[in-house]
């Protein structure tokens, strides 16, 4: 019988919070001198170390020849892929494009005070690393989710790994995704080492400036290891799900969504908050008929026992304060008025409002991006954005008016500092007549 942990909402606190959801916020102590050992064996013996661990941990032998994606294999790729599964990339790539493009601003600049002009224009990033998984699940969805906004940011120059399947070959849906953003380097070799090849460069795959993309315990290691190397997105844990109900919400709509998101990974974590009693019986009478037809079963019942909660609150606002407190990667609002409950979240990867706003929306097509917090990072990350490819630069013209209205303070503040040249900067420029 299938059965949820229940607890009440004042047994949840800062102090407890662990206790109640086991987040994996560091097992890195246990893989760190193997995660070492694979980064520098990389950066000594480049695409040799590739192959090496590409057999070692894939049992896939390549050689080196073999690591990039030739254009016949991406060709391959579309004739390999339901003509109904690229219709929905694509699909799904216009949505993601228009989303981003709308975070884009204008440069711009204001005059500060008289003859002080300030403003900010912004750059693309160089040379780009993604990085997609390739283990339990194949995931287009990462792609695009990635290549969006990077495309939207205008980056010309951009890699991505992935590990081999049994065949010497990248899913063929990866490889869909991909094209379709012009993405044509694209590199078999997955884990630690396809991190430390991005960040350093081998014979064959070329060194970049920023890593982004979710995979193991091992990749996550690897990324944060080299953060001194290369740029990196937020650490990526096992996905969440956080749902808020009350009287009006269909139980049918919670299970379901609910088990949409552990179904990926037994560590994947589920909440359920209400203070509706009547919408928790319903819950707790009904998940079963669905967790028995589910064909990740076995997953959905581990993360069930481990990972999954209900929280019975005194009432909406408690439902919201312990939403916060956990900062979920995804909150779902199914509540009467969910809009209205919006201005209290300040702690959430993305939100999704309403009964046909369920996170698969969000996690393939509906424009917003799927690479979100986790692990209550929430509380101080973003999710993936426009912004997290593009370079802002701060631009400053003063006139001369402006430098002689200014001076007095900054030669102030210098004469303090003891750093006289910088006085001096100024004071050489007021003796100009012009």
């Amino acid at each position: 019988m299938t059965s949820i942990r229940e607890i009440n909402s004042d047994q949840i606190n800062e102090e407890t919070l662990a206790e109640y959801i086991p987040r994996i916020t560091s097992q890195f102590d246990a893989i760190q001198d193997s995660i070492i050992s694979i980064i520098q064996s990389v950066k000594e013996r480049g695409d040799n170390a590739i192959v090496h661990f590409t057999e070692k941990f894939d049992n896939v032998a390549l050689n080196s020849k073999e690591i990039q994606v030739t254009k016949e294999e991406i060709s391959e790729a579309y004739d390999r892929t339901d003509a109904d599964l690229i219709k929905a990339i694509q699909h799904a790539k216009a949505n993601l494009i228009k989303f981003h493009k709308a975070q884009m601003r204008e440069e711009w600049s204001i005059e500060i005070e008289k003859g002080v002009f300030a403003g900010q224009i912004y750059r693309p990033l160089d040379k780009l690393g993604i990085y997609i998984p390739g283990g339990r699940a194949i995931y287009p969805s990462t792609v695009l989710m990635i290549a969006a906004p990077a495309y939207v940011a205008g980056i010309k120059d951009i890699i991505m790994c992935s590990p081999p399947q049994n065949d010497k070959k990248i899913a063929p849906a990866i490889l869909v995704a991909a094209n379709e953003f012009q993405i044509e380097k694209i590199y078999k070799v997955g884990g630690a080492q396809a991190i430390a090849a991005m960040a350093y460069g081998t014979e064959t795959i070329p060194k970049v400036q920023k890593v982004i993309g979710p995979g193991s315990i091992w990749v996550t290691a690897a990324k944060q290891q080299l953060s001194n190397i290369i740029a990196i997105d937020s650490p990526a844990g096992p996905s969440e799900i956080l749902i808020i109900g009350d009287e009006s919400t269909n139980p049918n709509y919670v299970i379901v969504d609910f088990l949409s998101q552990i179904e990926h990974d037994p560590d994947n974590i589920g909440i359920i908050v209400t203070y509706s009693e009547h919408l928790i019986t319903q819950i707790k009478d009904s998940i079963e008929k669905f967790v028995v037809n589910s064909e990740r079963r076995d997953i959905i019942e581990k993360s069930l026992t481990n990972n999954s909660l209900i929280i019975k609150a005194k009432n909406i606002d408690d439902c919201i304060r312990i939403s916060n407190l956990i900062a979920p990667e995804h909150l779902e609002i199914l509540t009467k008025e969910p809009k209205k409950l919006v201005k209290k979240v300040i702690n959430a990867g993305a939100i999704f409002l309403g009964p046909y706003s369920p996170v698969p929306l969000g996690d393939y097509c509906a424009g917003t991006n799927h690479v979100l917090p986790t692990g209550g990072s929430a509380k101080t990350f973003s999710g993936l954005n426009l912004y997290d490819f593009l370079k802002t630069i701060e631009v400053l013209k003063c006139e001369k008016e402006g430098l002689e209205n200014l001076s007095s303070t900054a030669i102030k503040l210098a004469e303090f500092e003891g750093l006289i040249n910088h006085k001096r900067s100024i004071e050489e420029r007021l003796k100009d007549k012009n």
